[in-house]
């Protein structure tokens, strides 16, 4: 600082140096909520749920035909402010694993891929049971994954029993958290009676929550009967969800930006409201998918810089209204090559700039269809990369160095210097994967590309790793729940 031309001599010098990013400032968050709010007001949203449509009518909404319903502005927010600004998640075995709040960032995996790159035959096939296991192993040895989805909807299982299939393969196969769907309330039951079982009662579950159900309304401006049921089963039950709608610009919301992300934002308020009238407190992750459909191949575009931006923004806005947000990263290549490094590595950097809490789909390509168990390994990589940048550094006496600057003096090396073997581990990033050989070493050591390396290291993992197993008793029980939800679910049709 300067003061009458002078610089303070005893000014300390001492400061952490974090890089900061925002895009909205507070005047353009407070035009999009107005223009949210106008939405919610006059146009309304659908809501195809009886006794949900009769709440909100005790609680000042207008019903008008059709299950259309106009929320009043003072409903709107009042839901914000009782929706919790922090959720609390832990692991299976009761440790605290993420605090969703603030702008404090966690990576994890994504659900329901379609299609799988098999690391052992080279071919990419229909996604199979043994795939969401695979995810589940991988996931659970990655540091840097925080917590775990199916990555995979498997083929090769009756459609009624996916989703349960799924969870219980994720149980079995990872100790960390869990992010999971369901078909419908009927099996999402079964599914918390299992997490109960696993937890050591229903009140731990509800203390120690170690998992996030993931759901959605319907763009534009729906909410279906099984998608609120859902969500009413997880609010009552104070099962934390991540209740998020899924917008495409040019095709169910508006084409440009503005527009996409103020349809998305009634959406996930109506969906806030929803769960905070059934009950009050009630803990939901929100935000949005505003995703650019390219006009040409009439594709959902992960790795577009739009997508990017409409995820900035509604960060910026949930931070604006203390409630914890989601964000999605990935790639439109349907291969692990240069195309899904870029788009991962710009995705992953933003989301963890933007401050967004629950960061899901690592590792997804092929427009959210294809998973690949070597690109969740590179999403670990490239999650610590970025962890290292939002680290920044610090700034003091100790790390200025003037003293051993000057004590090496002009022409002089650092090599040998007690500084040096101080801090150089925590100062410099080391890589796991990634290639810092010269050229003739890296020959040497088989002149391996990063996929290639990225591969040997997922099928390393899948031959060695094993999660804690679940304790006989707690699987025996989980295998009767199991038998009694095959029974149960046979006939069910999941209501849309």
């Amino acid at each position: 600082m300067k003061e009458k031309g002078k610089i303070k001599k005893k000014e300390k010098i001492a400061g952490s140096v974090k890089p900061h990013y925002r895009l909205l400032k507070k005047t353009q968050i407070e035009k999009i909520h107005e223009a949210t709010l106008k939405i919610l007001e006059n146009t309304g949203v659908q809501v195809n749920h009886p006794e949900a449509c009769e709440m909100l009518e005790n609680v000042g909404c207008e019903i008008k035909e059709d299950n259309i319903v106009l929320m009043p502005r003072v409903l709107v927010e009042r839901s914000i402010e009782t929706a919790p600004a922090s959720i609390h998640i832990y692991d299976q075995v009761g440790n605290l694993a993420m605090q969703l709040e603030g702008r404090k960032n966690y990576f994890g995996l994504g659900t329901d891929l379609k299609f799988t790159y098999d690391v052992e035959s080279g071919e990419t096939r229909e996604s199979i049971l043994q795939d969401v296991k695979n995810a589940a192993k991988v996931a659970d040895y990655c540091d840097n994954i925080d917590f775990c989805s199916s990555f995979a909807l498997p083929s090769d299982v009756e459609t009624n029993m996916m989703y349960l299939e799924c969870f219980k393969a994720e149980l079995e196969n990872t100790k960390k958290p869990i992010f999971f769907t369901a078909g419908g309330e009927e099996d999402l039951d079964f599914m918390i009676q299992m997490a109960q079982k696993v937890a050591g009662g229903k009140e731990k579950l509800h203390k120690k929550p170690f998992l996030v159900h993931y759901s959605e309304p319907t763009a534009p401006l729906m909410h279906s009967l099984g998608a609120v049921r859902k969500l009413f089963y997880c609010a009552e039950h104070e099962i934390p969800i991540c209740y998020v709608p899924g917008v495409l610009m040019g095709a169910s919301g508006p084409v440009t930006l503005a527009g996409g992300i103020v349809q998305a934002n009634a959406e996930a308020l109506s969906g806030i409201v929803l769960s905070q009238i059934k009950k009050q407190g009630a803990p939901i992750i929100s935000g949005w998918a505003v995703v650019p459909l390219d006009m040409k191949s009439m594709t959902y575009c992960y790795g577009a810089p739009d997508f990017r931006l409409t995820n900035t923004a509604f960060a910026d806005i949930y931070h604006h209204y203390n409630i914890p947000c989601w964000s999605i990263v990935g790639s439109d290549s349907h291969k692990m090559d240069q195309q899904a490094g870029m788009e991962h590595g710009a995705s992953v950097l933003m989301a963890a700039l933007d401050g967004a809490n629950l960061i899901h789909d690592i590792g997804y390509l092929g427009q959210g269809l294809l998973g690949n168990p070597a690109s969740i390994v590179m999403g670990d990589e490239l999650i610590d990369y970025v962890k290292r940048i939002l680290r920044g550094f610090t700034i003091s006496e100790e790390t200025l160095a003037l003293d051993v600057i000057d004590k090496i003096g002009p022409g002089g090396d650092f090599l040998s210097q007690k500084h040096t073997l101080k801090h150089f581990r925590k100062e410099l990033w080391r890589p796991k994967l990634m290639n810092r050989d010269p050229p003739q070493a890296w020959k040497k050591k088989g002149g391996k590309s990063y996929g290639e390396k990225a591969i040997e290291k997922a099928k390393e993992i899948l031959a060695t790793h094993s999660a804690k197993p679940l304790s006989k008793d707690v699987e025996k029980i989980i295998e009767e729940i199991y038998s009694e939800a095959k029974k149960k679910l046979k006939n069910v049709k999941f209501p849309a």
